[in-house]
């Protein structure tokens, strides 16, 4: 691994940090990104997506701590609800990283394309389902089953997170939203601590199983809370619209780059 490619990624995983502090959606920067140096060092391009993947959770990992941190405050409004999702989160997310490790790397990486395009789907319809969601209208907190039906598609979004990851966010904002919540401070609050719990224990799983690139994990660890910091104090400044829509055009481009290339 040269000097400059160790640079390229970490300013990479510095922006994806910020992106997620601002709007989400920073694997679709820090993922391709490994894939692109990783698949030169690997002599199988599905085995490279796979560690690519694994980097690229462990790197990102420490900024939505950071998140939760700052967050901590506005959580308390729906801490009730924690016990309740977390330990779907959790299953769910072993449940997908394991799918990740244990199966064969070609399944994985002919996935790849679908991942993105359904990433930078649902992060470009955000506004549309927080619309039809009522997300930020107050309404009533559901009881029996309604409540069973939201841990399940918890733990649904869980498979979904330790498998790949991107997107992750706005739909557990849908569940939230179903369960009645209406204060989006909160709501992030609480999401941060089910996205931290989805890639804590992918983290562990993937470096159980040996699917991390410590070397640049790592120093991508670092640079990503450093932008995840950054993001956040200067967060005010930045046009969240322009933030949105460049994510955006990175999640297409790039699906539409791994559907080209088979």
């Amino acid at each position: 691994m040269t000097t400059t490619e160790l640079i390229i990624l970490c300013l990479t995983a510095a922006l994806g940090g910020g992106i997620n502090a601002v709007a989400g959606g920073g694997t679709l920067l820090t993922f391709p990104a490994l894939i692109g140096i990783l698949s030169k060092h690997y002599p199988d391009d599905a085995v490279a997506k796979v560690f690519a993947n694994g980097t690229s959770t462990v790197a990102l990992f420490p900024a939505s701590v950071t998140a939760l941190w700052g967050l901590r405050r506005e959580f308390r409004v729906y801490s009730h609800w924690a016990s309740k999702l977390v330990g779907p989160s959790i299953v769910g997310g072993a449940a997908g990283t394991l799918l990740v490790t244990q199966l064969d790397e070609k399944i994985f990486a002919a996935l790849v394309p679908w991942l993105i395009l359904t990433a930078a789907s649902l992060f470009a319809l955000q506004p549309i389902i927080a619309k039809f969601l009522g997300i930020g209208k107050a309404h009533e907190e559901p009881q029996g089953t309604t409540v069973v039906g939201v841990i399940v598609f918890q733990f649904l979004v869980g498979i979904y997170g330790g498998y790949f990851g991107a997107g992750i966010g706005i739909l557990m904002l849908s569940a939230l939203a179903m369960m009645g919540m209406n204060d989006i401070h909160a709501m992030n609050g609480l999401k941060s601590l089910l996205g931290s719990c989805i890639n804590g224990t992918s983290v562990a799983i993937f470096a159980a199983t040996g699917k991390v690139e410590w070397r640049l994990a790592l120093p991508m660890a670092v640079s990503g809370c450093v932008g995840s910091f950054l993001a956040a104090h200067y967060s005010r400044r930045l046009p969240r619209a322009l933030v949105r829509w460049f994510v955006i055009c990175v999640g297409f481009t790039l699906a539409t780059y791994y559907f080209l290339r088979g």
